[in-house]
């Protein structure tokens, strides 16, 4: 399959944007986004990457030269890895360069090696009722998160502390945005 790997940051914040999913939320980009084309045999490269700022996650038969397009586009140091025995783990795991969440039943000797490796702190938990799937249920950067409605009270509380989201500072932009997805919203 043939994919389009991109690069770009929000607005004008500085702020490194996901790969796929700011297009799909409509975000306008200001600046040239970099791109590269893949050429790779597995499909849904954001089910098989996760990333942030500084380090990716990523399926564990990945092609090499997908590996290095990933870890050049992105700058990124990339590490092949499993999330509790799962290869997906754009699928299992979201995490920010200030925490992580990941798939429910990873074991503490894999939270604590992921942890190491990502140099963030990790919790394992759920999004959206008790699923597994935290990728599909969840989107994270540095200030906020989006997460499915169906997530709980619970859930929502374990991920604000993880991510460390009450001591973001959001700013005009952010307010902003809150306030469209609100008005849209009711």
């Amino acid at each position: 399959m043939l994919f389009l790997l991109l690069k770009h940051q929000l607005v004008a914040t500085g702020l490194s944007g996901g790969f796929v999913l700011v297009t799909k939320m409509g975000f306008s980009c200001h600046t040239q986004p970099q791109t590269k084309r893949i050429e790779e045999r597995l499909s849904a490269l954001g089910n098989c990457i996760a990333c942030n700022d500084h380090v990716a996650l990523a399926h564990t038969d990945l092609d090499r030269e997908t590996e290095e397009i990933i870890a050049d586009v992105l700058g990124v140091e990339v590490f092949r890895q499993t999330v509790a025995g799962n290869i997906l783990v754009g699928s299992y795991c979201s995490f920010s360069n200030r925490g992580g969440l990941v798939h429910p039943h990873t074991s503490i000797e894999d939270l604590d090696e992921l942890s190491t490796l990502l140099q963030v702190p990790l919790v394992a938990g759920t999004v959206n009722r008790g699923s597994e799937v935290i990728g599909a249920g969840l989107t994270v950067n540095d200030w906020t998160a989006f997460c499915g409605s169906d997530t709980t009270a619970t859930e929502l509380s374990v991920i604000e502390s993880v991510f460390k989201l009450r001591e973001a500072q959001p700013n005009a932009i952010v307010d902003e945005m809150r306030k469209s997805l609100i008005d849209s919203y009711v």
